[in-house]
């Protein structure tokens, strides 16, 4: 029998984890799964490490000890949302002997395609983190243009815009 942990994240305190904790639940007894925890992070961004995660450290901890051989998530960006990270985390958990669910992908790493798999949601993942980060550093920072001097003479070549990452365009 699936000794199952239950992780549940969510990047901000305004938002919610219930709906992730109704469907992998549901989804465990469905599969007559033993459910030995649910751990939960809140406003934790994907993007932190291990350690500024206290729930999903005690999950890998609880998974080491042998507490739990399955782990079960709503999606694999509530793991993490670093490539290195989610195979390093893949690596550790199958030597563990310790599965993994994800129910927005079905993606069960008990099989080579769920591993598969589970490694192009990570690639999938790492890109939406960067693109998140550089909308933000877009709206943080306002477009600037500069147009010479005035009273300068004024040619095409002379008006450059310089976009928020200082590249010319």
């Amino acid at each position: 029998m699936k000794r199952v942990g239950i992780y549940l994240r969510v990047s901000t305190n305004g938002q919610t984890t219930e709906n992730q904790r109704r469907e992998l639940e549901a989804v465990a007894k469905r599969s007559g799964w033993e459910v030995v925890g649910i751990y939960e992070d809140t406003g934790v961004s994907g993007a932190k490490g291990r350690d500024k995660r206290p729930a999903f450290d005690q999950l890998l901890k609880d998974a080491t000890a042998r507490k739990v051989n399955m782990i079960a998530a709503w999606s694999v960006d509530r793991l993490g949302r670093s490539l290195q990270d989610l195979v390093g985390l893949l690596q550790e958990l199958q030597a563990l002997k310790c599965d993994l669910y994800l129910h927005q992908q079905a993606i069960d790493t008990t099989t080579p395609s769920g591993r598969a798999m589970f490694q192009m949601c990570g690639v999938f993942a790492e890109f939406e983190r960067a693109m998140i980060e550089r909308v933000n550093a877009g709206l943080a920072r306002p477009v600037r243009r500069v147009f010479g001097s005035a009273g300068s003479r004024s040619s095409p070549r002379s008006k450059t815009a310089y976009v928020s990452s200082g590249r010319k365009v």
